[in-house]
């Protein structure tokens, strides 16, 4: 599980899986550097790291995910502290649930934007440090519904099974200059993402943001030589 001076760009990473993915590599010794849109969030993460004594750094930036200029920032901020960029983990997202004559426009453009657009926008801002280095680590945290739909779900398993496209070209168009692609496809998480909010009883047995962590630690720490393509991941209680 080495990740001792890695430099890793999480977005997504105010709250969640975000948030406990950035203090458990932090904690490993990873060089953080965090963004989301909430500020505020940012400055908890940052206090909460340097209370937990971490190995690591945590650095954040503020920014949307689909702001080419916001994310081109993260990288540059990467780059200035720590000189290399080792890992990217495309953690934004968020979803919209309903049927389809119900969904607005506006929800349409908002999912899709964060969703999709950003995993490209932040992907791209790196890929030149990460092509020119020989080596680094592109990681899409998708969901299992990147693989599945389900009624109410045509917004939110759209931008999933875009997100797996994405990564199905990417994959082919990065592995020769030495770059690995993780989708990470999860099943149920308890996190504030779903309609009850973090920590409500019929959520008790689903994956635990940690759980997420503790995954998204694994993968990013293999050998050089092994890339682990797709990771699925599911509370046990939840059927496939």
């Amino acid at each position: 599980m080495n990740v001792e001076n890695k430099t890793i760009i999480i977005s997504g990473a105010s709250r969640g899986i975000g948030r406990a993915t950035a203090l458990l590599l932090a904690q490993h010794g990873a060089n953080v550097v965090a963004t989301a849109r909430n500020a505020d969030d940012l400055k908890d993460l940052e206090k909460t790291a340097t209370e937990g004594s971490v190995r690591g750094k945590i650095i954040t930036v503020p920014g949307d995910v689909a702001d080419e200029a916001d994310m081109e920032a993260v990288v540059k901020t990467a780059l200035d502290h720590f000189k290399r960029i080792d890992v990217v983990i495309n953690n934004a997202g968020y979803g919209v649930f309903k049927n389809v004559e119900e969904i607005t426009v506006s929800e349409w453009d908002g999912v899709m934007a964060t969703n999709v657009k950003g995993t490209f926008v932040l992907t791209k801002a790196a890929l030149p440090t990460l092509k020119a280095q020989g080596s680094g680590h592109v990681v899409v945290v998708a969901s299992d519904v990147a693989k599945r739909t389900f009624a109410g779900g045509s917004l939110y398993t759209a931008s999933k099974y875009a997100q797996e496209a994405f990564m199905g070209a990417l994959r082919k168009e990065v592995r020769p200059f030495g770059v690995k692609v993780t989708g990470v496809y999860s099943g149920l998480v308890d996190s504030h993402f779903h309609e009850k909010g973090h920590g409500h009883e019929t959520s008790k047995n689903w994956l635990k943001n940690e759980d997420m962590a503790e995954s998204m630690l694994f993968i990013v720490s293999r050998p050089a030589h092994v890339v682990i393509d797709e990771f699925m991941v599911h509370p046990l209680e939840q059927e496939y």
